[in-house]
């Protein structure tokens, strides 16, 4: 798949910010290529195009994108709660998957499309693009090899504040709005996925999940802190939120030291450099271990895609749909300990 001519062709369904920085990612990938975007307008598809030197294919419709042949596989950007009628939409076009987090609004949503995906015998991915970082590869490998001895802590945030905007998505209950959706996944699957490299697994499910959280006047939780429990005597104090800014990062304690990670989501967007910060018992500074990656992470992610279609399966880390579920499981209990739901659930 490394001649221009074997590239796999991307179409873009929906022209919102994060398929921007997906469409600058697959430009920038060694595997992939944009041959369409599709939008709600000529307009609209039309202006997303021109921004990137003009994709070739432009449509009308998300309808349109999945009809056109010259597509491989669809990026899904729409707004989370249109995202179940769009995937299964696309696997029904054989066209294979990269949906956008969170991949529905519940487990329902998510067993729905992922049927649907093996239905049509289309690869399916959810993307949470840190999960094809090599920062990641190189979290995992020190855990493995011991760097912190025994896992037995993790802290995990992703929390920011949106500002007084109740129609936006972030804070609008018909869209999915609130933390846990929106941004709740990171921390919880980065929680799983270090419990799983310890237990033997590609994500761990907890045990157990005790949550606080606060519903405004928008009706969505506009932040929120979890205290879960793993296989292993491994524990995580976990806090998302739209409506609060926090610091945010991960952190893992074990029996020998602690691993600061400053930057957990999106690092090195356009490649470069990024810090992991490694203390042993005993010592106050740190040793700085330096990431360098000249992959765009959004390059990364699309080329994980790429890769997981030719073996039939996600490659780990990448989101497997088994990790998928158990975390999607693990966000609807997140929400049923605050008391939120949303409209038809």
């Amino acid at each position: 798949m490394e001649e221009a001519q074997d590239k796999l062709r991307w179409g873009i369904l929906a022209t919102g910010s994060i398929a921007a920085s997906f469409v600058e990612g697959v430009m920038n990938s060694r595997l992939g290529t944009v041959s369409a975007v599709g939008s709600r307008g000529q307009e609209s598809a039309d202006g997303f195009a021109e921004k990137f030197g003009g994709i070739p294919n432009r449509h009308p419709s998300y309808q349109g994108l999945l009809e056109d042949e010259e597509v491989d596989a669809v990026y899904i950007a729409t707004p989370h709660p249109m995202h179940k009628e769009w995937a299964i939409k696309a696997a029904q076009a054989g066209k294979h998957i990269l949906c956008e987090k969170p991949i529905g609004l519940n487990i329902f949503e998510a067993e729905q499309i992922i049927k649907a995906a093996k239905d049509n015998g289309v690869f399916l991915m959810e993307a949470y693009m840190y999960r094809c970082s090599d920062q990641t590869l190189e979290i995992i490998k020190l855990i493995k090899d011991g760097a912190i001895g025994q896992v037995k802590s993790i802290e995990a945030s992703f929390s920011f504040d949106i500002g007084d905007n109740p129609d936006g998505r972030h804070l609008n209950k018909a869209l999915g709005g609130g933390g846990i959706l929106d941004v709740g996944g990171y921390p919880m699957s980065m929680a799983g996925l270090i419990a799983g490299v310890v237990n033997g697994e590609t994500f761990s499910e907890p045990k157990q999940i005790k949550a606080v959280g606060f519903i405004g006047d928008t009706g969505v939780d506009e932040y929120t802190s979890a205290v879960v429990g793993f296989d292993g005597g491994i524990t995580a104090r976990l806090s998302c939120g739209v409506a609060l800014e926090e610091p945010i990062n991960v952190s893992v304690s074990g029996s020998e030291g602690r691993l600061f990670v400053p930057v957990p989501w999106k690092p090195s967007p356009q490649g470069g450099e990024t810090e992991l910060h490694l203390y042993k018992n005993g010592s106050e500074e740190p040793e700085v271990i330096k990431v360098k990656t000249e992959k765009y992470l959004y390059g990364a992610e699309a080329d994980a895609v790429a890769k997981g279609i030719e073996a039939k399966e996600a490659i780990f880390p990448a989101m497997s749909c088994e990790d998928t579920l158990a975390l999607m499981r693990s966000l609807d209990r997140w929400r049923e300990e605050i008391g939120l739901h949303y409209d038809g659930e």
